[in-house]
């Protein structure tokens, strides 16, 4: 009885490991799960959040520049056992007189501060450069998290795509095995020749070896959308496509033109990054004019310089000032920095045109190539129609022998490829849809 129960608890144990095992081994996810977990993920996503909080730590970096900066100095100096004391030799005594003892020891304490005035309008420029710049950075944040989603949508339904063909393809090796038997059947009572049953065969062959290249496809395009989606490559993952929608907003090219480049986060970047640009020849112009500072210090010595004579003792004392700063003549070095500065907003005022050209052949690109594949899914779907009530007819009539098997053949190599195409072209569409709403600029997760 013991050992009944011991055996239970074991198998028990084994279907819940078992179980237990699956689940872990198998995730089934949405289009939507699919995108929290890749954008939660993303590695180009973090590095693109770092550039933002570089940028963002760059502007507190100036901004701090305009407050007064304070600084601690401390220092302490033991001077050799030969320095003689301060003695003053006077022509009405014999011998000279003693002012001061030798002070070996020396400390001194500085606790001092500076606050710019005027710097040329320097800290200015700075300022609003590095405004702009984190501006742009977050243009380039939204953009990225937009190129990642687009990403996990290609993966997604190319990894769908290949799982449909596989079942399409095992399908049709399904239907061609049920028709091996029949031709093994007629060949047996003497109704085709045996050159009809090898053509058969080999076409049977060839459809296995299109399943085996399917499945390498399918693992393939698993590793692509495990990477995607940033986890482990061995994972295996399914995708649980819902129902596709082949409706979407009937576009007029002048509108989504003007449309993209108003919202292109790349092309707003880059703008933000013009303007900083300008903001940068400025800064560089500054050096031309002077540097004006409030200064002031506060000193604690031992012995202080400050009072005579001078006596081995702490005193404390402070001063207040203001410093003015200028480079009169450097070699031509502000002229130099300002020339490479104005060559900088030349190359991104130019690149800025460029990108606007880009994006408008883009979304004219991408909105021909959706209509284009709304039209192949449609006449996919018609030659689909087709090859279906063709494979039906020659399957009937190869049944009773009013067929050979060359149109048998022909007939199920027509439907394999009509479904093939009308699984590709119906993926195909529904890339080209996001594909076209990310070139517009909008968000697409």
């Amino acid at each position: 009885m013991k050992i009944e129960k011991e055996i239970k608890m074991k198998n028990l144990l084994i279907i819940i490991l078992f179980a237990s095992s699956l689940f872990a081994q198998e995730k089934i996810l949405t289009l939507k799960e699919s995108l929290e977990i890749g954008l939660q993920n993303s590695k180009d996503l973090k590095i693109s959040k770092s550039k933002l909080n570089y940028a963002d730590t760059k502007l507190t970096e100036i901004n701090s520049q305009f407050l007064p900066q304070f600084k601690l100095f401390g220092n302490y100096t033991r001077l050799s056992d030969n320095i003689p004391p301060f003695e003053v030799t006077m022509p009405f005594s014999p011998n000279p007189i003693r002012i001061s003892e030798p002070i070996l020891n020396n400390y001194t304490f500085k606790f001092g501060f500076s606050q710019p005035l005027f710097t040329g309008f320097k800290l200015l420029s700075l300022r609003n450069s590095a405004k702009l710049n984190l501006n742009a950075s977050e243009q380039d944040y939204s953009k990225e998290g937009n190129e990642a989603a687009f990403n996990i949508y290609s993966t997604y339904w190319n990894y769908y795509k290949t799982d449909e063909i596989k079942k399409v393809i095992a399908q049709s090796l399904q239907q061609m095995e049920e028709h091996l038997k029949d031709t093994k059947s007629f060949f047996e009572n003497g109704l085709i020749s045996k050159n009809d049953m090898l053509k058969l065969e080999v076409q049977y062959s060839n459809t296995k070896l299109m399943l085996i290249e399917a499945e390498n496809n399918l693992e393939i395009t698993r590793i692509a959308f495990n990477k995607a989606i940033g986890i482990d490559l061995t994972s295996q993952t399914k995708v649980a496509a819902s129902e596709q929608s082949f409706n979407y907003e009937k576009y007029q090219l002048a509108d989504i033109i003007d449309e993209a480049v108003n919202n292109r986060k790349e092309l707003k970047s880059l703008a933000y990054r013009f303007e900083a640009s300008k903001e940068g020849v400025s800064a560089a112009q500054s050096n031309w004019l002077p540097s004006i500072y409030l200064t002031g210090n506060y000193y604690y010595s031992n012995p202080n310089p400050r009072f005579q004579p001078a006596k081995d003792e702490f005193n404390s004392n402070w001063d207040v000032g203001v410093t003015l700063s200028w480079d009169v003549w450097n070699w031509g070095l502000t002229s130099s920095q300002v020339s490479q500065a104005e060559q900088t907003k030349i190359q991104l005022e130019t690149n800025l045109d460029q990108l606007k050209e880009n994006i408008q052949m883009e979304v004219y690109s991408n909105y021909l190539n959706l209509i284009k594949t709304e039209e192949k899914v449609k006449v996919n779907k018609e030659a689909l129609d087709q090859s279906i009530e063709n494979y039906r007819i020659t399957s009937e009539k190869y049944n009773t022998q009013l067929a050979t098997s060359t149109d048998l053949i022909d007939a199920e190599t027509l439907k394999l490829q009509a479904e093939t195409n009308l699984k590709t072209a119906e993926v195909d569409f529904q890339i080209a849809k996001v594909k076209l709403e990310r070139s517009l600029g909008r968000v697409i997760y």
